[in-house]
């Protein structure tokens, strides 16, 4: 299925782990567990990325030629976004070594040192010769090398029954998977430490970044596995390191589980009014367009993920972008959450055509597993026609009829 036809698949309900069935493969719950692990040891590394101020300055380079984000200003890359994508590919091959050619990453593993020499980051089998690669782009920083190959090659397992207990007839041959190592990377070199709000939102700072993988049937494109870790939720019992969570979400074949309570289940009776959650940068049309529906006040908030997090716990009804300023890495793995919760995230300019042509029952949803034709760099990944986010169908049909003719 080419990324120009759409998925018309009905809102299914929302099971729980235990009630699936247990004969089928074994599988894609062992791929589960071991997402779930390594994003916790990516989210370790980001953390120790940021305890130590000299290190962090170290690590930032800037993006450049087409594999800069026309989104930004500066768009920068770090070595912790390299080393938590390797490690990533390293520890899901070193278990499902079927998946070695179908991990996909934002970064670019080469990095360069303050020699101006060029190193490819790769995670070692050993981890003498991980610390040495590593003091190589760090010019010949010892400590700081150890420092980060000891949170790379540790063994964290996280134990999570709703997981364990999955079972889903799906080969992982049948997938594909794409990393995005720290979204929001902005916020993430910032390094504000924004607390959120009594209602669990913040539009800034570290709780906007975070880690993302996702999978996706390499058949039709179709995210079907999503994992989100968020290193930065909130700050430990001494004020002075920070506590992170994550989320999950499969959807395939009838079966949709997730690590949480659908957050539809508690909205109660539907509201009139929106809330809609944008960039700051969106365009003044769409703003315009969208403030009838949501009684004159926009949500903003920053890191695409996020905004889409925010969606998937019932924070805000939805997330609009107008422009191809996210990419498959941004919005794979919480798009599986979503559809595992009767949601999903559609493609907005597909939307606008079909509405524009008479036929208001697509929901054209975004897929994965080509690339834009006739182009170049990060933009061949890129949601060309923008996206919506949502939980609710309706709330779609209301966002697209709300832009339909206006942009």
């Amino acid at each position: 299925m080419s990324e120009e036809e759409f998925s018309c698949s009905p809102e299914r309900k929302t099971q729980n782990p235990e009630q699936l069935n247990k004969h089928q493969s074994p599988g894609m719950a062992e791929l589960l567990r071991v997402l779930l692990s390594v994003s916790e040891k990516a989210a370790n590394v980001a953390r120790v990325c940021r305890q130590e101020a000299a290190l962090f300055e170290l690590l930032v380079q800037e993006k450049t030629g087409p594999d800069k984000n026309k989104k930004f200003v500066q768009d920068f890359k770090t070595l912790a976004d390299v080393l938590i994508q390797e490690m990533i590919r390293h520890d899901v091959c070193a278990q499902f070594p079927e998946l070695a050619g179908f991990i996909y990453g934002e970064e670019s593993n080469k990095f360069e040192n303050g020699l101006g020499e060029s190193v490819t980051v790769t995670v070692c089998a050993r981890e003498e010769d991980t610390t040495a690669l590593l003091a190589k782009v760090l010019d010949g920083d010892q400590t700081a090398a150890s420092l980060l190959t000891k949170a790379i090659h540790q063994d964290l397992q996280v134990k999570d029954e709703g997981a364990e207990s999955l079972q889903l007839d799906l080969s992982p041959t049948d997938v594909g998977i794409w990393i995005d190592p720290i979204d929001g990377t902005s916020q993430y070199i910032e390094g504000k430490e924004e607390e959120m709000t009594d209602e669990g939102f913040c539009s800034s700072g570290l709780p906007c970044a975070l880690v993302l993988i996702g999978a996706y049937l390499r058949s039709t494109g179709e995210p079907v596995m999503g994992v989100i870790n968020q290193p930065f939720n909130h700050k430990d019992s001494t004020g002075k390191g920070w506590v992170g969570q994550h989320f999950w979400g499969v959807s395939y074949g009838g079966v949709n589980a997730c690590s949480f309570p659908n957050p539809k289940l508690s909205l109660g009776k539907k509201r009139d009014a929106l809330s809609v959650v944008l960039s700051s940068s969106e365009r003044q049309v769409v703003k315009d367009a969208l403030t009838p529906l949501c009684n004159c006040h926009l949500t903003y908030a920053s890191g695409a993920g996020y905004k889409i997090l925010c969606v998937i716990l019932g924070l805000v009804d939805v997330y609009v972008l107008s422009e191809a300023s996210t990419y498959k890495w941004d919005s794979c793995a919480p798009h599986a959450v979503l559809r595992a919760l009767g949601g999903g995230v559609s493609d907005m300019g597909a939307c606008l055509s079909a509405t524009s042509n008479g036929n208001k029952s697509f929901k054209s949803e975004l897929t994965y597993h080509t690339p834009q034709a006739g182009c170049q760099g990060v933009d061949k990944w890129a949601n060309q026609g923008g996206l919506v986010a949502y939980l609710d169908l309706a709330v779609l049909d209301r966002v697209v009829g709300a832009l339909v003719g206006k942009i």
